[in-house]
């Protein structure tokens, strides 16, 4: 697996609290999401979201907040339904969508002061020679980061319709996004981990997470580590066959 040369800190664990992006609106997904949020779709028999708390449980994480908006009864529903070894949280956006930036902003009070894990639920991954998020863990180094993102080579970025997110350095510092125009080599896979003190000064109302990456770029305090398993972003109904064709292959 393909890991930038970052320096491990091996006196960090696995962070405890996971922010799960479950709120949007899933438009992409139509008609799939026309009686269900995009988090309860299925892929290969088991929903998204579940694909994603259980990656979570494996790698050792404690709690899981997740946001809701669309459809927010079911969400809760399925989530009262399911034991999955871990404390679920939810972060009501029943009033307003708040998109992820701003979804982060009010859920922070529920997510603490330490590091925290943010994953989008309908990112599907299987973990390579190692688990990635335990890889994430590793690779942390809060002296230096406020953001470390996991990415796939644009290469293997499955049932992905942009061109690339990012350009990493040979330390794995993220030292731009993709131009206008041209094609970025990494994509950002939908799991980070972010530092609390970077969600501050933020906007009232909704908002990209955009915001708070651009600032940690300009800081020079946002990383990346490359993910060596499989990656799908399952955002159309054409992705899920393919997804789990190459589940059922491997």
């Amino acid at each position: 697996m393909t890991v930038f040369a970052l320096r491990p800190d091996p006196g960090v664990p696995v962070p405890e609290t996971a922010m799960v992006m479950a709120a949007g609106l899933g438009k992409r997904m139509r008609p799939l999401t026309a009686t269900r949020p995009k988090p309860l779709v299925e892929v290969a028999g088991k929903a998204l979201l579940d694909h994603a708390l259980e990656r979570l449980r494996a790698a050792g994480v404690k709690r899981a907040v997740v946001n809701v908006h669309y459809l927010a009864d079911a969400l809760e529903a399925h989530l009262k339904n399911r034991d999955y070894g871990l404390e679920i949280i939810i972060s009501d956006e029943r009033e307003q969508l708040m998109e992820t930036g701003g979804g982060l902003v009010k859920a922070l009070p529920l997510l603490g002061e330490r590091p925290f894990l943010s994953v989008n639920s309908d990112n599907l991954w299987i973990d390579g020679p190692v688990d990635s998020i335990r890889a994430l863990a590793a690779a942390w180094d809060g002296a230096r980061m406020d953001a470390l993102l996991l990415m796939v080579p644009f290469a293997r970025a499955h049932c992905h319709g942009g061109q690339g997110d990012f350009h990493l350095d040979a330390a794995g510092m993220i030292v731009g996004r993709r131009k206008p125009g041209r094609l970025a080599p990494f994509v950002w896979t939908g799991v980070q981990i972010l530092h609390p003190r970077l969600i501050t000064d933020a906007p009232e109302g909704p908002f990209s997470t955009n915001l708070f990456w651009n600032r940690a770029i300009e800081a020079g305090r946002a990383f990346g580590i490359v993910h060596g398993g499989l990656w799908f972003d399952v955002g159309t109904p054409r992705a899920i066959p393919v997804a789990e064709a190459m589940l059922a292959d491997g």
